[in-house]
């Protein structure tokens, strides 16, 4: 028996936590700049 299967299925998982994070973390600062950019009377200063 080999443990291919597993050791795939512990990568994809990993993987799929890595991107569900960054995903967030993306869509977090998205929001956040948009509501900084509502509030601040400055504009988007880089």
């Amino acid at each position: 028996m080999t443990h291919l299967p597993y050791i795939a299925a512990s990568y994809g998982l990993t993987l799929a936590v890595v991107l569900w994070l960054g995903i967030g973390a993306w869509q977090r600062t998205s929001r956040a700049r948009v509501k900084l950019a509502q509030i601040d009377p400055r504009g988007d200063v880089r």
